[in-house]
């Protein structure tokens, strides 16, 4: 299974480590599926991971969210955008997600941000699914 995450759920894995998020990252670090991921999500990452409010929300230090970051980038499988399939979103950084997906051949993208997307990943054949969604494909 070909996975791209939207930051929007790594940054819920950060602030909610119970959580569905925290544990579909847990088993992508283990690498129970490819996570796809180009340059420009992969900078998205981390400026969004290493805001203070997000930092303070989880109780973690910018060496602790590094060493998140630095585990993720770990284990990707690198996209290279060859084509740019703009403008499909009305948020620029959605559109990172998409490029990466649709760049990387995934099965689906995993995100909260579903009204943003609306039905642009189908049209790539690409599903749209939340952290549970993901783990429950992850399980069978």
């Amino acid at each position: 299974m070909r996975l791209t995450i939207d930051t929007d759920v790594v940054v819920a894995a950060m602030r909610s480590p119970s959580g569905a998020s925290a544990a579909l990252l847990a088993r992508l670090l283990e690498r129970k599926a490819s996570w796809l991921l180009s340059v420009a999500l992969a900078l998205e990452y981390e400026a969004i991971c290493m805001l203070a409010e997000h930092r303070l929300a989880a109780q973690a230090s910018q060496s602790e969210v590094r060493n998140l970051l630095d585990a993720i980038f770990d284990v990707i499988v690198p996209v290279q955008v060859h084509y740019q399939w703009r403008p499909q979103l009305s948020d620029a950084a959605d559109e990172m997600v998409l490029e990466a997906a649709v760049n990387g051949r995934a099965d689906a993208i995993v995100t909260f941000n579903w009204a943003d997307f609306k039905d642009a990943p189908g049209r790539f054949g690409i599903e749209l699914w939340k952290p549970a969604d993901a783990l429950r494909e992850l399980r069978k």
